[in-house]
């Protein structure tokens, strides 16, 4: 009984966390969406472009590596530099 009110809260705080976090990104990107507009508007030589295109390519990478079983450190999932892990 006590397993399934532990399992039962665990699972209300992580859809919780996620709410937060969906909710959270949805502002941030009302909040940029002027700013890109702008950056994309003042990308002349096409660096976006190809840095969104490296992104992609970073991903589904790490997407194939982790349904190969390779595990990506824990450090690297908290780290506030983790956006910034694609750039060289």
């Amino acid at each position: 009984m006590q397993t399934l009110a532990v399992d039962i809260a665990t699972t209300f705080i992580d859809d919780a966390a996620a709410l937060v976090t969906g909710f959270g990104k949805a502002l941030l990107r009302i909040a940029m969406a002027p700013i890109n507009r702008i950056a994309n508007a003042c990308d002349v030589a096409g660096v976006l472009a190809e840095r969104r295109a490296t992104f992609r390519m970073w991903r589904a990478s790490r997407d194939r590596a982790r349904l190969e079983g390779r595990r990506f450190s824990v450090l690297g999932r908290f780290s506030p530099f983790r956006h910034l892990s694609h750039l060289t």
